[in-house]
């Protein structure tokens, strides 16, 4: 009998998660090799807007994630220091029925293992730190920091902003810090109560040089979230992020509303997170290895679709190698780049240039595709 064709996707991630169960559904066999040696309740909140909810539908945990966040009636854009309602962009029954699926917001922890829960059981291979990549003819041979290897047909690249399959197709290069820090914290819906104060559903409070996105992240709103962009000089860090504090926060948002400064009041543990980026990579993928989310396009958070395009990527990707086979991977990666090259990185530019539903606009070229309806363009495949 043959050997059945196989793919190993490289991160778990929301992106990686969602490009193995996609391609299981579609038939293919896939294993997941992630370096950590678990997974944990991270504290970090995350959007799901409709564009995303289909592509779930699909996975068989929509109704389950709707079920779990919170649904957000209104994104709200105000003047960090007046209030004053820069924007309100309905989401709710709107979305549901405008876009064809809900605006959720949830704790990223929570989406994770919700989404890990639809791979076949024995796909996700934890502490498998990639070391080495070598391609031949038949395959692709994977070795790992704890001396075991693999070996498979294709590769898909989903480990992020360091990439180590994108530093094996580019060679190594790091990523360019933003100039801008992201601070987060989760904050107990109790916390809230103390204050005679109206805390929305989702809410981006501005000013000319930083803003404070906060929303709920659970069906109770028992858990509040805000993550910040704002300018700080560049500093030699040690990991993905570092303490901050309330005293920091402060000084960041002096001015601010008695909202905003409620929430720092309310912040039992702060970080820090610096934004790194990349210029737009000359290719996507290269003989068994493709690249999608991070490791290919980054963004700043600042639209709240950076993980959403990577699970975009992962649908595309499952799609085209459902239209052309393991047999015809090059095809599949010409198709799959075709198709998502120009809105990722329209969605990149616009998150970059931190302008996204700052003022009354229409948000359907985001929320409402779906990229199952979308015709694929073939001319890269041809």
């Amino acid at each position: 009998m043959a050997k059945q064709r196989n793919i190993a996707v490289i991160g778990a991630g929301l992106g990686g998660v969602a490009a193995a169960a996609l391609l299981q559904k579609a038939g293919f066999k896939v294993d997941i090799y992630e370096q950590a040696p678990a997974f944990s309740r991270l504290g970090a909140g995350i959007h799901m807007g409709p564009n995303v909810l289909k592509i779930f539908r699909r996975m068989g945990i929509e109704d389950a994630l709707v079920a779990m966040g919170n649904r957000p009636d209104f994104w709200f854009s105000r003047d960090g220091e007046t209030g004053d309602y820069l924007s309100r962009i309905r989401l709710g029954d709107f979305a549901l029925k405008e876009y064809g699926a809900h605006y959720v917001t949830v704790h990223r922890g929570d989406l994770h293992a919700l989404q890990i829960s639809a791979l076949a059981p024995g796909t996700l291979h934890f502490d498998k730190r990639l070391e080495g990549v070598s391609e031949d003819e038949s395959g692709v041979a994977l070795s790992f920091a704890d001396g075991s290897a693999a070996r498979a047909d294709i590769v898909v690249g989903a480990d992020g902003i360091n990439s180590r399959v994108r530093e094996t197709l580019l060679g190594p290069e790091k990523p360019n810090y933003s100039g801008w820090v992201a601070h987060r914290a989760l904050i107990r819906g109790e916390s809230l109560r103390r204050f005679d104060l109206d805390f929305e559903g989702c809410v981006k409070w501005w000013s000319k040089d930083r803003h404070m996105m906060v929303y709920y992240t659970t069906t109770s709103k028992d858990e509040y979230y805000y993550v910040t962009g704002v300018p700080h000089e560049a500093w030699e860090f040690d990991g993905a992020s570092v303490p901050s504090s309330r005293e920091e926060m402060r000084a960041a948002f002096a001015g601010y509303h008695p909202i905003v400064q409620a929430l720092i009041e309310s912040s039992d543990e702060v970080t820090k997170w610096p934004l790194l980026n990349r210029s737009p990579l000359p290719l996507w993928s290269r003989g068994r290895m493709v690249l999608l989310g991070d490791a290919c396009h980054p963004m700043k958070p600042h639209m709240a679709q950076g993980a959403a395009m990577a699970i975009e990527d992962a649908a595309m990707l499952a799609r085209c190698l459902s239209e052309t086979g393991l047999g015809d991977h090059a095809g599949a990666f010409g198709l799959y780049e075709e198709n998502r090259r120009e809105r990722a990185s329209r969605v990149q530019a616009v998150s970059n240039a931190n302008t996204w539903l700052r003022t009354q606009e229409d948000p359907a070229w985001v929320f409402g595709y779906d990229i199952y309806a979308a015709p694929l363009n073939s001319a890269a495949a041809a």
